[in-house]
This record gives structure tokens, sequence and C-alpha cells, in this order.
């Protein structure tokens, strides 16, 4: 078991695409870097090993973006529940530390020269084909990650995937277990139904029922607990009127702008790797052999094809594409980076993965724009750092001064801002500013409702926030009778119909079952509806009676149809005839059995995958905190 699960592992690592949607899920937050922290930082230690609180944050924000991603135009964040979402990125950062933690100790394991190869073919770090170091380093960036920090989370992604790929690539599946899941699977069924209708309007209902309906349901009856509030909006678009980008200000911003631009370099290398089956001594032997090749006027693509053991790059003739300084082992950077001309090629280079031939394929200089093209840009971005910090701290502001008052009246006049007042709403929120969740949170908090505070600064989104106080609190009231009479007649008009219906269809069932009343006598007044050879996903047959038509024990003979019956969810009651059950009579092509196999190897890997997961789980020692 152990080997099988390790060479499905290898084969994990071999399958780039893998490596590179490990990349993908990283950088759309799937998982948080693990930083140490002070015990005080600590959210949670599992099996002694900390989470730290700035982890649980970070993973936290990151399920939020996720969902912003996911759901696009459609996302909002009013509906968001922090607390579920904070429960929800503990959970999942206990469970990747248990698999890490796994992973370490049965000692799965890579080389850096695989991480490097992930990062290079990456398609988010690509331009035209080739690796950017300028791409690569804006990616970090825009997600929060240096280049140490990324590399140390895509080691250990790797790992646990070595694992989960090892676990789950090793389920299996018998041929007997085959051949009786394509019976099912391809089982059809020949049933016939008769439905009898729930008819609302036809269903009598007296007050007395309304009333004893309300009696004994008084509680659903209240009027819900509402609030109205006063607000105060701040606005971050209201400071950009208020700032102005002063010139030597633009100056400077270019200068760092242009500052950041990089030689770019295309390498191509032969490696002769030094491992358990070569020394040191005979892969500097072997590089040297190499070099008096190139010497002699053999081509270096073709004997990075032949000899290099980076089987990355060797089939591109050792070519690793374009990148800039930082991306590379210190030595081999060092190395390329003193090449002076297109076509040179280093001595023997050693790093961390054994003996290097490096050639120097192009050179791209940076293209440094003017100051006038860039002038637009900087502009726009320099009003905007400023309008930030104007908006930080105006929101500081009022934060302090709604703490400090009785009302909002003041803050409000200290900032030039206006009083908004609310339309009232429930727990379940409104309209307006009513429709987010921490406004809704924050109105019916104790503090808010009970002790008549301001609440504090409120982010609606990013460039808005605001503050609120409690004008008037509607308690929940009895509601009267009369008030609810329509809603409860309708209810019951809904049961006593749906009881109708299933009643008749029941008694028509007993008297099938049990032979006293006759197939040709059952149809009372319709006509039964025939379906032959349904499937289990049969298109136009009502998902709820498919399934019960499949769960029908089939009849003993041709001519004894078995009977059942069931309500749908409008209230009809359908009473089914099963006719027939058919199998497959002919047998699998093998184009079935692969895809057969497939997936129930697939799905037999998953569940032994989740039942590690659980085993881990019910050892582990988990302190929150």
């Amino acid at each position: 078991m152990l080997q099988n699960i390790r060479d499905n592992s290898q084969g994990w690592i071999a399958k780039t695409i893998i490596g590179v949607i490990v990349v993908l899920m990283a950088l759309t937050g799937f998982d948080a870097i693990i930083r140490a922290t002070h015990h005080e930082n600590v959210a949670a230690k599992v099996n002694g090993d900390d989470i730290s609180i700035p982890e649980l944050q970070q993973a936290q924000e990151m399920q939020r973006r996720q969902l912003q991603q996911r759901l696009g135009k459609d996302f909002d964040a009013s509906t968001l529940d922090d607390k579920l979402l904070k429960d929800a990125a503990l959970k999942g950062l206990i469970e990747r530390k248990l698999l890490l933690q796994a992973a370490q100790n049965d000692k799965f394991a890579f080389t850096q020269q695989q991480v490097d190869q992930l990062i290079l073919q990456t398609p988010e770090f690509l331009v035209d084909g080739k690796f950017n170091a300028d791409k690569f380093d804006q990616a970090l960036r825009q997600n929060g990650y240096t280049r140490m920090q990324f590399r140390q989370m895509l080691e250990q992604e790797m790992l646990i995937g070595q694992l989960r790929a090892g676990i789950a690539g090793s389920g299996f599946v018998t041929d007997n277990e085959l051949q009786a899941f394509a019976r099912l699977e391809k089982q059809t069924r020949d049933f016939a139904t008769l439905t009898f209708k729930a008819d609302p309007s036809k269903a009598k209902v007296e007050d007395a029922d309304i009333k004893a309906y309300y009696d004994a349901h008084k509680a659903e009856f209240m009027s819900p607990d509402q609030v109205v509030i006063d607000y105060i909006e701040l606005k971050k678009s209201s400071f950009f009127n208020q700032v102005v980008a002063k010139d030597e200000d633009l100056q400077a911003q270019y200068q760092k702008e242009i500052a950041g631009l990089s030689e770019q370099r295309d390498a191509a290398h032969i490696l002769v790797e030094v491992n358990a089956k070569q020394t040191d001594a005979q892969a500097k032997a072997k590089i040297e052999e190499i070099k008096a090749r190139l010497a002699k006027g053999e081509d270096f693509a073709k004997l990075a094809k032949e000899e290099s053991n980076d089987v990355g790059s060797a089939n591109n003739g050792g070519d690793l594409g374009y990148a800039g300084r930082g991306v590379y082992d210190p030595a081999f950077e060092d190395a390329l980076y003193g090449l002076k001309a297109k076509g040179d090629v280093s001595e023997p280079v050693r790093t961390q993965y054994g003996w290097h031939l490096i050639k120097l394929l192009g050179v791209q200089a940076p293209e440094v724009p003017s100051f006038a093209s860039l002038k637009p840009k900087l502009e726009q971005d320099l009003k905007s750092q400023l309008v930030e910090q104007r908006f930080v701290d105006a929101t500081k502001q009022l934060e302090s001064s709604a703490y400090e008052a009785s009302d909002l009246a003041q803050p409000a006049q200290e900032l030039g801002l206006k009083v908004e007042t609310s339309k009232p709403f429930g727990r379940e929120g409104g309209e307006g500013v009513a429709a987010n969740r921490q406004v809704v949170q924050a109105a019916f908090s104790t503090e808010v409702l009970e002790d008549g505070a301001n609440s504090g600064a409120i982010e609606l989104d990013p460039d808005t926030v605001v503050v609120l106080r409690v004008k008037e609190h509607h308690k929940p009231q009895q509601q009267t009778l009369e008030e609810v009479t329509a809603s409860i007649r309708e209810v019951l008009q809904r049961q006593h119909a749906a009881d109708a219906a299933k009643a008749q269809g029941e008694a028509l069932l007993a008297g099938l079952r049990d032979g006293k009343t006759p197939l040709a006598q059952a149809q009372s007044g319709q006509t039964w509806k025939v379906v032959e050879a349904a499937s289990r996903g049969q298109d136009g047959v009502d998902p709820q009676l498919l399934q019960e038509v499949f769960r029908m024990a089939r009849p003993a003979k041709a001519e004894q149809p078995t009977f059942a019956g069931v309500t749908l969810g409008n209230g009809d009651y359908v009473l089914i005839r099963l006719n027939g059950v058919s199998e497959p009579s002919a047998t699998l092509s093998d184009q079935e059995k692969a895809m057969y196999r497939q997936f129930l190897a697939s799905r037999s890997g998953q569940e032994d995958f989740a039942a590690f997961r659980r085993q881990l789980s019910d050892k582990a020692e988990v302190e929150k905190y």
C-alpha cells in the first residue's frame, strides 16, 4: 500500500500542470503563509504546532476574496457572516496543518529544481510563452507575498499535493464491482402513474380551524423586531477634488517607477546533477567533458538535449526563458550576469543542484518611458494615495468623534456630513444601507440597540464607511387573529388539499396491493401515464417521482407489477405502478470499462483520502484559543 502511494505521488510531481494548478490556487488564496508568532498571537495549536492569529486573519480575508472572485457582480458582502468565515478558515488551516505534518512524517520530498520549474512554467508568470520576472513580482505583490513567502507556501503545497495524490491515486475497483455498478447505472424501468391533484380552492377551512391553528402557533405570528437608524456615510470619492499632486512629488514618483525596471536575460543551461548515483567529482568531470565538446564546435542546444539532467529545459535546448535578478541560485545568477555578449558560455558553475554550463541567449534592456508619457498615470496614482490617506484620517476622526458623542449631530458637523435616516428594517436586513450585513449586526448589537451607543466605523465597501445609532426600536408584538387569518387560511387549504389527494391515492394503493381492486378498475376516472425504459436521469419526469421509482422493488413476475405512492412538493399525490426492470444485456466496450473503472477508482481514492483526513483529525491534539 505504501509503495503504491509513493508511486502515485511521483506521478503527481511529473505532471507539471498539476503543479501549476497548485500555484494558481495559491495565488487566488486557497491557503495562508505560515509565520512564526509569539504565543499571545496564537489562534490554535495542532499537535504542538502553532496557527497564528495573523495567519487566521489572512486566511479569512482570502476566503472572502475567493467568494468575491467566484460570484463576481453577484457578490454581496452584507450576506457574509464573519464568525462563519472565521470558523471555516480556522477549520481549513487546522486540516492543512495536519496534512502537512503527515506528509513530512511520511518523508515525502521534492527537489528545489522542481520548485523552480513549476514557477518558471506557470502561465500566470509568462509573457509570450517565457517566464517574466516583473509579472511574477506583480502577481506576488497583488496577493501580499514576498518571493520567499511564496516559495515556502509552494513547497508546503507540493508536499500536501504529493500526499493527496498518493492516497487518492491508490484507489482501485474489482471487475465484479465494475460490472455491478454498470448494471445499476444502465438499468431502465417501465412504469405508469396516476396523479391525484391537490386543489386548495376546493378545500373548506372553517373559522374554528383557523382559530385553533392560530392558538397552537402563536409564537409564529409576531411582528418583526425592527429598528430605524440614523447614520453618517463617509465616501472616499468626496476627497478627490480636495487634493493636488505637486510637480516635485510627481518627479520623485517617476524616479521610483523607472528605478524598478530591470534588465532581463534569456539563459540556456546544461546541468549535470550531483546525487546519490554521481559524486561531485564525477559530475564536474562530466561537465568539463561537455565544455570540451562545445569548444570543438558542437551545438549547445543539441548537447543540452542529450546530456542535461534538467528534464524541464533539456528538450527545449536548455532554454530557461527571460528572467531578472533574484530568480535563480545566486551562483547561477552571478555567472549569467557575468557573461558579456550574446552566445557567450560560462565556465562550469557549482550550485546546490550540481554543475552547470550557462549560455547567454539574449538580453532585454528595460525601456524607460518618458515623464510626459507617465505623468497622467503618476498623477492619478499620487492623488489616489493622497485621497487614501485623507480617507483614513477622516475615518479615524469620524470613529473617534462618534465614540465620544451622545448622538451623530456633532461628528456630522465636524466633518461637514449629513445625518441620514433609514426605513424600518429587521434582523434579516432591508433596503439601502440596511442591506449590508455588518450594518444589521451593529444595529442589533447589545451596545447599540440596548445601551444606546453609536457604532464604530463600518466598511460598506473599500470606498465607503458609516457610523450609526438606533433612532427607533419597534419590538415584536403579537399579531391579532384578524391580521393573519388570510395567511393561515392559505396554509390550511394547501394542507387539506394535499391530505385529501393523499387519502384518495393511498386508498387505491391499498386496494391494488392486497388485490381487492383489479388493475382494470384502478384508474379512478383517469388514464395511466406510461413511461417506458426510463433511465435514472430521465428527462421530463419529476426528480422526486423518479427517485421513488428506482427505490421500488422489482416485480416478481412479468404480470405482477409493484405499487408505491409519493407526495410531490406541490401537494399532488402520485400513484406509481412499476411494470418491469431491464438491465443491459450487451457486453461493456473497452472504452466503457475504462470510463467506469476510472470513475469508481477515483471515487474510491477520494473516499480513502477523506477517511485518512478524518483519522488525522480524530488522533490530533488541537487547542483553540
